[in-house]
């Protein structure tokens, strides 16, 4: 969502609403009824709405109507906070989601949960504790240049939604995001799976395969537990870094790619380097921007948006 309207007529503990989002990430603007008019969307290609009740009874009883007033806006996701003991439906045609959320029933803060989940669509990223806020707001400052990011953390902290969240970001967004575990691909099929082969480069090669290095090109590619490389492909992954080029396995003349690399580990990376299981040339081209994730133990504040999110 690139921008969230915060109408703040009747809206109770608006600026607790307002700080909530900004801190979650979003773009807000605030406004009330009568200044509605003058909001210029031009500068956003969609948006988000938070309103009262009474704010939204208001626009649905004039005679623009509310689906109007959100087409106009280009808001389609819309979260109107209910007054208890009052029921109100919004009928007719809208092209666009509508969430009700009763704050002084079902607790404030769950229902800024909620309301952050439902306007995120984009990213899909659950997040509340402030160290991992400060890890997005890095990962979005990163992500507006196309420098190679090496990710570490343990097992089962979000290093790929990490990385899916980096590429999002970026202005690769709308070209591929490919990710390979590296772990998981026996050596002489991933060489063959990273760098593509020509037909008959080895056994049962009969039709060319161009490799997820240029499946990706343009984008960005994730190589997950990139620790676990053998020697001879950390040599060759080298040199496409370096030479911003791939040479496919019986090929003889290499392929220019532009691809934004992103490697994950759940080991500490120096100690590979020490022990001589990784290249520690490679290890310094990987390792350009570092970021780390944490265990969940340790960042208590995302328990509740990871609960409302699998909700």
């Amino acid at each position: 969502m690139s921008m969230v309207l915060c109408l703040t007529d009747n809206l109770s503990d608006s600026e607790a609403w307002i700080t909530h989002l900004h801190m979650r990430g979003y773009e807000t603007m605030v406004t009330d009824l009568k200044s509605l008019s003058t909001v210029s969307p031009d500068q956003w290609q969609r948006s988000g709405l938070l309103l009262s009740q009474s704010a939204a009874k208001t626009l649905a009883g004039d005679g623009t109507g509310f689906a109007a007033h959100c087409r106009r806006l280009k808001a389609d996701r819309i979260t109107v906070l209910d007054q208890p003991g009052e029921t109100f439906t919004l009928k007719g045609e809208f092209n666009g989601s509508v969430l009700k959320l009763r704050p002084a029933i079902d607790g404030w803060r769950f229902a800024a949960e909620v309301a952050a989940r439902f306007l995120d669509d984009d990213q899909n990223v659950a997040a509340g504790d402030p160290s991992t806020l400060n890890l997005l707001r890095l990962a979005r400052r990163v992500a507006a240049s196309d420098v190679t990011v090496m990710l570490v953390g343990p097992t089962g902290t979000g290093k790929e939604v990490i990385s899916k969240y980096l590429h999002n970001s970026s202005k690769r967004s709308r070209e591929p995001f490919i990710a390979v575990n590296c772990a998981a691909v026996p050596d002489s099929m991933l060489e063959a799976l990273l760098f593509g082969y020509e037909r008959g480069a080895f056994t049962g090669a009969h039709n060319p395969n161009k490799g997820i290095f240029r499946a990706a090109d343009g984008g960005t590619l994730l190589l997950d537990e990139v620790s676990e490389m053998a020697p001879h492909l950390q040599a060759k992954f080298l040199r496409v870094l370096q030479e911003k080029e791939v040479t496919p396995l019986g090929g003889s003349k290499p392929v220019p790619v532009d691809v934004r690399v992103i490697a994950t580990s759940n080991r500490y990376m120096m100690d590979e380097v020490k022990a001589g299981r990784f290249r520690e040339d490679l290890y310094y081209r990987l390792n350009v921007f570092p970021l780390a994730t944490q265990a969940l133990a340790e960042r208590p504040g995302d328990i509740l948006p990871i609960s409302i999110f699998l909700l």
